[in-house]
């Protein structure tokens, strides 16, 4: 395989905005509870970048409707 190629087996996170207090969270893919929440969406990304860095994972950003956009 060649090198910086992602095999798929890495974690994704999704980062979505909680309707109840509105903060932003980093959750995983599946998880029921947020990783870590957050007063910003910017300051999500800057985590799950951290974090999916150091286990070949993705992101998703989702828009405050629920969407996932481009990212």
């Amino acid at each position: 395989m060649a090198e910086g190629k992602k095999t798929g087996s890495g974690k994704t996170y999704h980062i979505t905005k909680r309707a109840e207090d509105n903060l932003w969270q980093v959750k995983l893919g599946g998880g029921q509870r947020a990783l870590k929440l957050f007063k910003t969406q910017q300051e999500a990304i800057d985590y799950a970048e951290s974090v999916s860095s150091n286990q070949e994972g993705s992101i998703r950003v989702h828009s405050k409707k629920g969407k996932i956009r481009k990212y």
